[in-house]
């Protein structure tokens, strides 16, 4: 895989470019902040500042799913899998009745999860954890002979590991698609959902603040308008419609494929709001100083990665 990647000239341009991206928007930050007052405090430059950041230990998790490979990254994703769920389950509170079927979450059907892909099982990776976890957790709480609470903790750890486990894991999945005419660049497949899903998120929060009047849903997260929304969405699937070059896509499909990123995306990101409002918390973890943890960095990525997989499968893969 590394020396695919260094002999696919359009990866490296398609990466150069978000690096260019990067650098750019690393100044501007940079230039504001600067020029604030010292006396006076802006968030919105620190929450831009903060998303810069955090977008350049993104590339660089890119950039070492390059080097280390198929297997590697899947690998890697395991980690970012058993980190965010050991996040999620910190602040979800459990019972004694609850640590054995957390074990077997954390250190079976997590890894199985990740084992099935890199066999390329497609049937069972993608249905084992909706269908036997389904049945297996429930199942695990009741036989440890505590009820109280039974269907929350439940539904709770359910919840946990279809976020963790079962959706992040279709990041790494795109990989390993064996697409006609397109084999060896499945990385610029994987670039392109990050790109485009971030590049959403990045962009409602900038035309919110410049437009945004009419909230979404005020009380799980103050800061997203429909304005905000409109103008995302539409701004990030232009560039997802620019970069079709880089994509198995025609200008047309990469225009339809980037809408469908950027609206799951968004439905991802306001769901991660809602469980985090119910919970109490702004941030999911620390991991990302000022901006919380890896939870709230891969929030949006958790509903579109899925989606976004199932879709190139099932209509670019024979």
């Amino acid at each position: 895989m590394i020396l695919e990647a260094i002999h696919d000239a359009k990866l490296i341009w398609l990466y150069a470019g978000v690096l260019f991206l990067l650098l750019v928007s690393t100044m501007v930050g940079r230039t504001l902040k600067s020029r604030q007052r010292k006396d006076s405090s802006n968030t919105t430059i620190d929450n831009l500042n903060a998303r810069v950041g955090a977008w350049w230990k993104m590339c660089a998790i890119f950039a070492v799913t390059i080097v280390v490979g198929r297997v590697g990254s899947l690998v890697l994703f395991g980690i970012i899998s058993f980190l965010a769920m050991r996040e999620y389950m910190t602040l979800v509170p459990t019972r004694r009745g609850d640590h054995r079927t957390l074990f077997w979450s954390f250190f079976v059907i997590m890894p199985l999860q990740y084992c099935l892909l890199g066999f390329q099982w497609y049937g069972f990776f993608a249905t084992m954890i909706p269908v036997a976890v389904f049945v297996f957790i429930p199942l695990s709480i009741a036989i440890a002979g505590d009820s109280e609470h039974f269907l929350e903790r439940g539904a709770k750890i359910q919840s946990g590991i279809m976020i963790c486990a079962y959706c992040l894991s279709h990041v790494p999945a795109l990989l390993l698609l064996k697409i006609p005419g397109y084999e060896g660049h499945n990385a610029r497949l994987l670039l392109y959902l990050v790109f485009v899903d971030q590049m959403s998120t990045v962009l409602q929060y900038v035309w919110g603040k410049l437009i945004g009047k009419n909230k979404i849903a005020w009380r799980i997260s103050p800061n997203k308008t429909w304005e905000g929304f409109v103008g995302g969405v539409l701004s990030a699937t232009a560039l997802g419609t620019a970069l079709w070059w880089a994509t198995p896509f025609t200008p047309l499909q990469s225009a339809g494929m980037s809408l469908i990123v950027c609206i799951m995306g968004s439905a991802g990101s306001l769901v991660m709001s809602a469980i985090k409002r119910d919970i109490g918390i702004k941030d999911f973890g620390v991991v990302i100083e000022g901006h919380g943890g890896i939870l709230d960095r891969v929030d949006s990525l958790c509903f579109a990665a899925p989606i976004f997989f199932y879709i190139v499968r099932y209509y670019f893969v024979p």
